[in-house]
C-alpha cells in the first residue's frame, strides 16, 4: 500500500517579514504540470552525500539518513529528478563485478558500506515519486595517486591498452573501439540489475585542450586520413550511439542523457572565449540529438547573461524534439566557493529559470545539491514558495512509445476519520514489462481539473492504494481522480469520482465513515 501524508501547509522556514518581502519581490509563477526539474548528487569526495563513512551498523544508518533527509528536502521542494553519482572515477557506488566501491563510503578504497548505496537511492527516491538517474562519469579515471590506490582493481591495470595518461590524470581513450565495449560493460550491469529511471553521461569527451600528441599513435592506426577534428567527434559519437542503444535494448523507457559543454560552439554575435563542446572537447550534442540517441542533455550552463541565453536558445533551436534542460551553476551564489569572482546575485539564477520557461525549454537541473540544502541566497525558498510550488511530471518520451495506459478503473473513495482511503484495479500498458504507475488529483469542483498541477496530491504512486489524511487547517477535499502513467511519461484519461465526499466540519471528519464506488 502506499501511504502519503499530504502537508498542505509547509512550515515557516523564514520570518514573516521575509516572507512578505520575498512575494513583493518575486511572483509566483503559474506552474507547468510537466517539467524537468533535477539535481545532481555529487558523490566525489562527499561533495554532496555522503558526509559519514559506514564503517559499523550505527555509521551505517546516519550515512543513510543523511541521504533520506537530502531527498525530503528536495521533495519538499517538488524536485522530480535526481542524478545520482554512480560512477566516479574508475570505482563506482554499487557492489560490482567490474569496478571496485569508490572510497566516499567507507574512507577505503574498495571498501563496502554493508549495504548498496545505489539501490538504497532509487528506493527511496522511488519512495517519494521522484526519479533517480544513474550518473556516470565516462572517460577520466582519476590522477596518479587515485588510480594506485585501486591496484589491480583499476581499468588501468586490467585492460592499460584502452587507457591513457594526460597532464596527470589517466582516461579512458576515445580512440580505442575497447573503450566503447568497456562503457557498455558498465552500463548493462547498472540498467539490468537495477530500477533507474536514467542514465546521464558525464566528462563523455576529450579532455581540454589536448594536443595532436595526445593521441598520435591512434590517429595513424584509425584515422585513415579523416580530418583529425571531425575524427576526434566521430569517435565521441560512436561511443555514444553504442551506449544509448545498449540501453535502449535493456529497458527501452530509460532515459538517455549527457552533460556536454554549456556551450555548443561560437554563435554570430556571441563568443564561447575558447570553451566550447564541438571545437574544444569534440562532442557534438546537436548531431545526437538529431540522430535520435539521446533523450535527454542537460548542457553545464554554469554562465550568466548573454553567456547563458544565446547559447541555451540554440539548445533548444536545435534540440529535434528532444528535451533540454540547462544546468544551472547556483554554486556562483556562495561566497565560499566563489572567491576571488564576482559573487552572483539571486537575481541571475531567477532570470534564467524564467528564460527556460518562457523559451519552452524542458526544465533545468542545479549543481550542486549542497548549496539548495544551504538555502544559498534563499535560492530553496525561491523554488519551493514561487517556480516549484506544486508537484510535476517528468516530460514524455513520445518518441519511444506516445501510447497511454489504460484509464484505472473500479475507483474506490472510503472516508475513514481524518483519512480518505483510495483504492483501483491495475491498469494495462501496450508494453507488457512496463508496470504504470499512478497520478492521484484532488478537488472540490468536478470533474476534477488533471490539467492542473495545483491538484496533484500525489505522483507516480506505485501501487493501486492511496491514503490522503485530510489537515485540519485546510477545507476537505471532496472529489478525487486518478491517472495512469507509464515508464516513458504517457498518461491515462482520469477515473473520476462521480459522488463528492460531503464532510460538514472537522467533528464530522473524525466520526464519518463513509465509501464510494465509481
Amino acid at each position: 500500500m502506499y501511504i502519503c501524508i499530504i502537508m498542505k501547509m509547509k512550515k515557516m522556514k523564514k520570518s514573516i517579514l521575509f516572507t512578505l518581502l520575498l512575494f513583493l519581490s518575486i511572483a509566483v509563477w503559474s506552474q507547468n504540470k510537466t517539467e524537468i526539474r533535477a539535481a545532481w548528487l555529487t558523490g566525489i569526495y562527499g561533495l554532496d552525500w555522503p558526509h559519514t563513512h559506514a564503517v559499523s551498523e550505527s555509521s551505517q544508518r546516519r550515512q543513510q539518513q543523511e541521504l533520506c533527509d537530502i531527498l525530503d528536502n528536495l521533495q519538499r521542494m517538488n524536485f522530480n529528478v535526481i542524478i545520482f553519482q554512480t560512477r566516479i572515477r574508475g570505482d563506482v557506488a554499487y557492489p560490482s563485478n567490474i569496478e571496485p566501491f569508490n572510497e566516499v563510503y567507507t574512507g577505503r578504497e574498495g571498501g563496502n558500506p554493508g549495504y548498496d548505496p545505489l539501490a538504497f537511492a532509487i528506493q527511496e527516491c522511488h519512495k517519494r515519486g521522484m526519479e533517480c538517474h544513474a550518473w556516470m562519469v565516462a572517460m577520466p579515471l582519476g590522477k596518479r595517486m587515485h588510480v594506485a590506490s585501486l591496484k589491480q582493481a583499476s581499468i588501468v591495470k586490467k585492460e592499460p591498452s584502452i587507457t591513457c595518461s594526460w597532464g596527470g590524470e589517466y582516461y579512458l581513450n576515445p580512440a580505442v573501439p575497447g573503450t566503447s565495449r568497456y562503457l557498455a560493460s558498465l552500463v548493462r550491469e547498472v540498467v539490468t540489475k537495477y530500477d533507474v529511471d536514467g542514465v546521464q553521461f558525464d566528462y563523455l569527451r576529450y579532455p581540454d585542450h589536448v594536443s595532436n600528441k595526445f593521441d598520435a599513435l591512434q590517429y595513424a592506426r584509425y584515422g585513415k586520413g579523416e580530418d583529425r577534428e571531425e575524427w576526434r567527434r566521430n569517435n565521441i559519437t560512436t561511443i555514444v550511439r553504442t551506449l544509448y542503444k545498449e540501453i535502449k535494448s535493456i529497458k527501452p523507457w530509460v532515459k538517455v542523457s549527457t552533460c556536454p559543454i554549456g556551450k555548443y560552439r561560437d554563435l554570430q554575435g556571441y563568443s564561447s572565449y575558447g570553451f566550447n563542446a564541438y571545437h574544444v572537447v569534440y562532442q557534438d550534442p546537436q548531431k545526437w540529438m538529431k540522430e535520435g540517441i539521446q533523450d535527454i542533455i542537460f548542457p553545464m550552463m554554469y554562465f550568466r547573461d548573454n553567456n547563458f541565453y544565446p547559447f541555451a536558445r540554440d539548445w533548444q533551436d536545435h534540440s529535434y524534439g528532444r528535451s533540454v534542460a540547462p544546468g544551472l551553476g547556483i554554486y556562483f551564489m556562495d561566497a565560499n566557493e566563489n572567491k576571488g569572482a564576482k559573487l552572483w546575485r539571486l537575481s541571475d539564477i531567477n532570470d534564467e529559470i524564467k528564460f527556460i520557461r518562457e523559451n519552452k525549454m524542458a526544465g533545468a537541473c542545479y549543481f550542486r545539491t549542497s548549496y539548495l540544502m544551504k538555502n544559498v541566497q534563499q535560492i530553496a525558498d525561491i523554488l519551493e514558495l514561487s517556480y516549484y510550488s506544486t508537484p510535476a511530471l517528468t516530460p514524455s518520451m513520445h518518441w519511444m512509445d506516445s501510447i497511454p495506459p489504460s484509464t484505472p478503473i473500479g475507483l474506490q473513495i472510503n472516508r475513514i476519520g481524518m483519512s480518505t482511503q483510495l483504492a483501483w484495479s491495475p491498469s494495462t500498458d501496450n508494453d507488457e514489462n512496463n508496470q504504470p504507475q499512478y497520478i492521484v488529483y484532488g478537488a472540490n469542483s468536478w470533474p476534477v481539473d488533471t490539467n492542473d498541477p495545483g491538484n496533484i496530491l500525489a505522483i507516480k504512486v506505485a501501487g493501486h492504494q492511496y491514503i490522503y489524511n485530510n489537515d485540519l487547517n485546510l477545507p476537505s477535499l471532496r472529489y478525487f481522480a486518478v491517472t495512469a502513467v507509464d515508464r516513458y511519461g504517457n498518461e491515462s484519461a482520469p477515473a473520476q469520482m462521480l459522488k463528492p465526499v460531503v464532510i460538514t466540519n472537522h467533528f464530522d471528519l473524525l466520526t464519518s465513515k463513509l465509501s464510494y464506488h465509481e
